[in-house]
């Protein structure tokens, strides 16, 4: 019994001993923690100075290159092919004549109808006698009269016809595939090639409405295609009057040189449009912008503490953006942590130069 009691005892004893012991382990921990710990370590950052700069704004836009001109060339008459004369993409010139429609047919209805021109004006004429000696009346010589200019109009219908037979080149160009053989029957419907005006191509996009007051005519852009790195420059000639209203967008057209040939119709253009230049100007670089609900925030150092500032930003490039409102020159502007900083919390900034 005696035993028992004394391992009761001993049990009860190291209990209290241990309980004992995490309690002064704990006040220990508590007392270090108060001692050393009242306040929060600074988090070292990193920061620059603010300057005042001239920045060049661009703006950087997707574009699209067209031809000069482009038309689809058609017959305006049908009929059968008897000529081309020309041949699948090459250069044509102006004038050429690329394919010519049969115009048997026409050439004997114009003879015809140049026969019955000669013989109106011949009824014309002596009627013109016979009113001269009141043996005809004022409507018999009107009546041989429109024969007759009825006659030179059916005359000169043919001649037109004819004409259109020859099919010309409206424009010097490359012309592409040929979709008909000498010997087809040819109608207006069907698509004989396509003419483009290479030499100068078109460059059409897009800028948001609030750009529309800083673009003029005449300006000169930049402007890169996929798979090369050569600049091309384009010189603006044409605004649209009115901004886009369900894309609220203004549409601007500049036109190109392709002294090289290696610029195609249909293909994208990376545009860098210049617009207004900005003097004293505050940029910062993209890293220290935080997007908010409201809008963006900025963290500066401000006695050793990170004070929150709403910025208003615009233009964007691909390192910097500008800023309207919210900074000033002299300000130290957090760059690095500034997704983990709080407003007031206690900071340690290294400056860069």
């Amino acid at each position: 019994m005696k035993v028992k009691n004394l391992i009761y005892a001993l049990l009860i004893i190291a209990i209290a001993g241990f309980i004992g012991y995490r309690v002064l382990s704990n006040k220990s921990k508590n007392e270090e923690s108060k001692k050393f710990g009242d306040k929060d370590s600074p988090t070292i950052v990193t920061g620059i100075v603010l300057k005042t700069a001239t920045f060049d704004n661009n703006l950087s836009l997707s574009g699209s290159i067209d031809a000069n001109e482009q038309i689809e060339i058609r017959s305006e008459v049908s009929g059968i092919v008897e000529g081309i004369y020309f041949t699948e993409g090459t250069y044509v010139n102006k004038g050429q004549v690329l394919f010519k429609v049969n115009d048997i047919e026409l050439k004997a209805q114009l003879r015809q109808a140049a026969t019955k021109e000669g013989l109106t004006a011949e009824n014309e004429r002596r009627a013109k006698l016979l009113l001269q000696k009141e043996a005809i009346s004022q409507e018999e010589f009107d009546v041989a009269r429109a024969d007759h200019a009825s006659a030179q109009a059916q005359t000169q219908l043919i001649k037109a016809q004819i004409a259109k037979t020859a099919v010309k080149a409206p424009f010097s160009g490359k012309i592409g595939l040929r979709s008909i053989s000498p010997g087809t029957y040819i109608t207006p419907t069907i698509l004989v090639a396509k003419l483009v005006n290479t030499g100068k191509l078109k460059i059409t996009f897009s800028i948001p409405e609030k750009y529309a007051t800083q673009v003029r005519s005449g300006s000169v852009i930049d402007f890169t295609v996929s798979g090369s790195t050569k600049i091309y420059k384009a010189k603006i000639y044409a605004i649209e009057p009115e901004v886009e209203v369900a894309t609220r967008t203004l549409q601007i057209r500049a036109i190109a040189e392709n002294t090289d040939g290696k610029l195609l119709p249909g293909t994208f253009a990376d545009v860098k449009l210049p617009l207004d230049i900005i003097k004293d100007a505050i940029v910062v670089p993209s890293e220290a912008i935080i997007p908010v609900k409201d809008g963006k925030k900025v963290f500066i150092s401000n006695m050793g503490k990170a004070k929150e500032i709403m910025v208003e930003a615009t233009t964007r490039t691909d390192a910097s953006i500008l800023i309207l409102s919210g900074l000033k020159a002299g300000d130290t502007l957090i760059t690095s942590g500034v997704m983990s900083l709080k407003n007031e919390s206690p900071i340690e900034v290294k400056v860069k130069n």
